[in-house]
C-alpha cells in the first residue's frame, strides 16, 4: 500500500508547499485571466462569434474550468463590464464628492480620468462591441447601460450641475448636455477599433484636448450676460 506520509526531507517538503502555493495563486487568478482573454476575443471577433471554448483556449484552461466560475458566456461579458469599469466609476464618484475647484477643472478631470482608465486601455473596445451586438443581445445592452452608461452619465451630469450652480456654466437641460459631452469621447473609443470612420492617423490625446476646450468654451457663461 502506497504511503501518504509527507516527505521527511525538508527540501522536498518545501517543494511540495511551493507547488501547493503556486497552484492556489493560479486558482485565485483564473477568473481574472478568463476575463482578460474574453475581453480580447469579444472585441476582436464580436460576442456572437466567440465561443466559451475559444475563451478557455486563450486563457489556458479548459471549458469546464470556466463553468466553475461563470454560468455561461453572457455572464462572462457581464463580469467583464462590471469589474472592468468599476475603478473609473468609483474614482469619478470620489472626485465629485470632494472637489472644490472650478467647474472647468472638474469637467476636465472627469473626462481625463475616464479616458486614462478606460479610453486609453483595452476597455476602449467595449463601446464598439456593445453598438455592434446590442440589437441581437438586448439584455446585455441593458446591463451595460445600467452598469456603465447610466453611472458615467450621472457623473458628467453632476459635474455640469456643479458648474451651473456656481454660475460658471450656462443653465441648460443637463440630461441633453450630458449626451453632448460624452458623445465625442465615446466616438474616440470607437475610432481606436475601426479603420473606416475617417480616423486615419488622428492624435487622440490632442483630439481630447480640443474636445475639452470646446466643451468648456461652449458651456461657459458669455461675458456681459447671464447665459
Amino acid at each position: 500500500m502506497k504511503s501518504t506520509k509527507p516527505p521527511s526531507d525538508p527540501a522536498a517538503c518545501c517543494a511540495v508547499l511551493d507547488t501547493v502555493a503556486r497552484w492556489t495563486r493560479r486558482k485565485d487568478a483564473r477568473p481574472g485571466e478568463i476575463l482578460d482573454a474574453a475581453l480580447d476575443l469579444f472585441v476582436a471577433r464580436g460576442f456572437a462569434a466567440t465561443k466559451v471554448e475559444d475563451i478557455a483556449r486563450a486563457a489556458g484552461v479548459t471549458a469546464g474550468t470556466i463553468y466553475r466560475y461563470f454560468a455561461n458566456k453572457e455572464e462572462i461579458l457581464k463580469a467583464v463590464i462590471r469589474e472592468s469599469f468599476a475603478p473609473a466609476l468609483l474614482e469619478g464618484e470620489a472626485l465629485l464628492a470632494n472637489f472644490e475647484g472650478s467647474a472647468a477643472e472638474l469637467l476636465t478631470q472627469v473626462i481625463r480620468t475616464w479616458w486614462q482608465l478606460n479610453g486609453a486601455t483595452r476597455l476602449s473596445g467595449i463601446p464598439k462591441l456593445m453598438i455592434a451586438e446590442s440589437n441581437n443581445f438586448p439584455e446585455l445592452a441593458r446591463f451595460h447601460r445600467e452598469e456603465v452608461i447610466a453611472r458615467g452619465e450621472a457623473l458628467i451630469g453632476r459635474a455640469l450641475q456643479y458648474g451651473i450652480d456656481r454660475g460658471e456654466f450656462r443653465p441648460q437641460p443637463v440630461e441633453l448636455a450630458v449626451k453632448v459631452v460624452t458623445a465625442p469621447v465615446v466616438m474616440a473609443m470607437v475610432w481606436k477599433h475601426t479603420d473606416v470612420c475617417g480616423n486615419d492617423g488622428i492624435d487622440l490625446d490632442r483630439y481630447l484636448d480640443i474636445v475639452i476646450e470646446t466643451l468648456i468654451h461652449g458651456l461657459g457663461v458669455r461675458p456681459g450676460t447671464n447665459s
